[in-house]
């Protein structure tokens, strides 16, 4: 059990969080396109080259949803003193993130950022910290996106009784539970191979109908090129730290396996249009290596796509989870 002194609820609970400001570029669009796979395939991908390039001009191209993930950078953890709370932020692992998007995001744009904490749980060995994070556009005041962030701190439980553990929570609980998966075969599978000797896309059909095959090849520098996004933290290209933190070498960014998935779900559900993406929700289930090869499998529900990632050669779920959709593609 930790020590007693990792966490002083009361004084975490009583913390005014500072508001943060995070300012984006199109070139920033661009590298974080790239950094989870937009175009990996086919550079002149016809669903996908808007996210890097538009004929008349950069300042058009499409921002994907999850790119509002990054407003929440100097909101972590790792990068805050937190009165109350000990951690060794090397044991810091991302358990949960959970985005509510509610206008298309601009190309370009200065964003203020409230943040406060919304739920504090300890689990014994390690505590539950989630951070919420409402993401304002500066110069109209516009509501753009709500991030709530859920990290794991190893080593910073045990705070309070064992028979009654410490548990605070601020937002309704449907957002935060597990999705069961169905039994039934996946509406679609979505492939994506980075390797050119594959065919892509694959199609077959199942049951009559459409089952697409989306399997994410990573390449091994992925991890590098999606921390160019802001996400420096050590675990993911540093493998001395990697070695600390118990993995045998450097693992992928838990965000940067949701943007994969995300953006599976827009090119197939969505055909292409990531304004129908209303919430995401994702609970990171198991650490990525760089390089693995991840299927996308994905049930459709009324307007909810529920999600399973699987990394192929260990055959383990990596990422579960559900997209809420504003409406149905006509062409489904």
């Amino acid at each position: 059990m930790a020590d007693s002194s990792a966490c002083n609820p009361q004084l975490l609970l009583s913390h005014k969080f500072p508001e943060t400001t995070y300012t984006y570029t199109e070139r920033d669009v661009v590298v974080y396109a790239l950094g989870i796979g937009a175009c990996g395939r086919n550079a002149v991908d016809t669903d996908e080259l808007k996210y890097v390039y538009h004929e008349t001009g950069q300042q058009f191209i499409k921002v994907l949803p999850t790119f509002s993930a990054l407003f929440t950078l100097e909101s972590m953890p790792q990068d805050m003193d937190l009165p109350g709370l000990t951690f060794d932020p090397r044991l810091l692992l991302h358990g949960q993130q959970y985005i509510e998007v509610y206008k298309p995001l601009p190309s370009n744009a200065t964003i203020h950022n409230k943040v406060s904490l919304a739920g504090l749980h300890d689990k014994g060995k390690a505590a539950v910290l989630e951070i919420e994070t409402r993401s304002y556009e500066k110069e109209s005041g516009e509501l753009l996106s709500m991030n709530r962030t859920s990290v794991f701190l190893r080593g910073a439980g045990g705070f309070s009784d064992p028979s009654h553990p410490f548990t605070y929570s601020n937002y309704p609980a449907n957002q935060a539970s597990a999705m069961r998966i169905p039994e039934s075969q996946p509406f679609a599978v979505f492939e994506d191979c980075s390797q050119p000797s594959q065919a892509w896309p694959m199609r077959c059909f199942f049951c009559d109908k459409l089952l697409q095959k989306f399997l994410t090849s990573f390449l091994l520098w992925q991890a590098l090129l999606y921390r160019l996004s802001g996400d420096y933290n050590p675990l993911h290209s540093d493998p001395m730290v990697a070695k600390v933190a118990g993995f045998s070498q450097p693992i992928l960014h838990g965000l940067c396996t949701l943007g994969f998935a995300v953006r599976a779900i827009i090119k197939c559900i969505c055909r292409g249009d990531p304004d129908m993406i209303k919430n995401i929700s994702g609970r990171f289930l198991l650490h990525v290596y760089p390089g693995e090869k991840l299927v996308t499998e994905m049930w459709l529900e009324g307007m909810r796509v529920i999600y399973r990632v699987k990394a192929k050669e260990r055959n383990r779920a990596v990422l579960s989870g559900y997209v809420q959709l504003h409406h149905l593609a006509a062409s489904l």
